[in-house]
């Protein structure tokens, strides 16, 4: 199993939210109403390029738009493997937290 990191995670897990309205500034936007954090647009787009490197995600270039100086938009879907490793790593998640009561109750 290949391990995502917490930024891969997040991302993947709002292009799934987003489904086929998935695209950097809808991307941006979820990730920010999910964590509370702003992701500055290098460190999004450099977190796509790796998760298509990975496999785990596939771009489509949408249709020329008037309004975008005729330019597209690039859409982002989650691949069978990205499926898979959002599976495994909350799996993962699962195993790390399990016996684990809530830490509210163990106030030092």
């Amino acid at each position: 199993m290949k391990e995502l990191t917490r930024a891969e995670e997040i991302l993947l897990t709002a292009i799934f939210r987003l489904k086929d309205n998935a695209y950097g500034v809808t991307i941006r936007r979820k990730v920010a109403e999910v964590t509370d954090k702003d992701i500055i647009y290098g460190t999004l787009y450099n977190t796509l390029d790796q998760l298509l490197r990975k496999g785990y995600v596939t771009k489509t270039r949408g249709k020329p738009m008037a309004e975008r100086g005729g330019r597209s938009k690039m859409f982002y879907n989650l691949t069978p493997a990205g499926i898979q490793a959002l599976h495994e790593s909350r799996e993962l998640q699962k195993r790390i937290w399990e016996d684990i009561p809530e830490l509210a109750k163990h106030k030092r």
